[in-house]
């Protein structure tokens, strides 16, 4: 995740560095005074399962590995921040993820190594509580925890081809985790930020008919993201 992601990386830290010389003019001074606003979300994200194997997995020995493998893909977003008090707002954060949540198998029967591909394109609809410190000059640092529901737009729960499906049910809901700093600009705030995200249901649609299915018991969703928000 972090080798994918060190250009972006590098040229947000070099951008932080360029504004920490300007502490002796405070920016956007009246924008702390807001009851609202709004911006934009540019992010990527490093998505996988966590799985549980079912109980038939112990007792065949066609598929002797079958595990979850991380896989990287992009969110973009829109943000709406409403002031709650000095130290808390209120955050709706809706994205359109694109993320594949792909498994690994190793069988024996014919000898192996399987790859199948769960595509996801995810409408997700995240509230949050955001918890932020006093202004330092034009920096400031937040945590943020909430909850969120994930729509995945390419579920194939109806799709009626056998054998080599894993079917994953279309929604999602779970916690989500962050923490993040506020750069302030002379015309917009620069927000990188990073934060976790776990699904609390299970997404596996069990089919004892599917012998890369009836393996699994449960799949939850797990994520990691690495987000930059521009506001306003």
């Amino acid at each position: 995740m972090f080798h994918l992601l060190r250009y972006p990386l590098t040229g947000a830290l070099l951008l932080l560095l360029s504004a920490l010389p300007a502490t002796a003019q405070i920016n956007m001074e009246e924008h702390d005074r807001k009851p609202y606003y709004f911006g934009i979300t540019l992010a990527a994200n490093q998505s996988y399962f966590r799985l549980t194997h079912a109980d038939i997995f112990l007792h065949q020995d066609s598929i002797m590995v079958a595990e979850p493998l991380k896989t990287v893909g992009f969110n973009l977003g829109l943000l709406a921040n409403l002031r709650l008090s000095n130290r808390f707002d209120l955050r709706i954060n809706p994205q359109l993820l694109f993320a594949n949540k792909n498994l690994f198998y190793k069988e024996n029967y014919p000898k192996r190594d399987t790859e199948k591909k769960v595509e996801s394109i995810v409408v997700s609809f995240p509230l949050q509580i955001k918890f932020k410190s006093d202004r330092i000059n034009n920096m400031r640092v937040y945590t943020i925890a909430g909850m969120k529901i994930d729509h995945d737009l390419a579920s194939n729960k109806n799709s009626r081809k056998a054998e080599d499906l894993v079917k994953i049910n279309k929604t999602t809901y779970g916690y989500e985790l962050g923490a993040g700093f506020e750069f302030y600009f002379p015309s917009f705030i620069f927000t990188p930020e990073f934060k976790i995200s776990s699904g609390l249901n299970n997404v596996h649609i069990k089919d004892p008919a599917l012998r890369y299915s009836n393996v699994i018991d449960q799949l939850n969703s797990r994520m990691i993201v690495f987000s930059i928000h521009l506001q306003g």
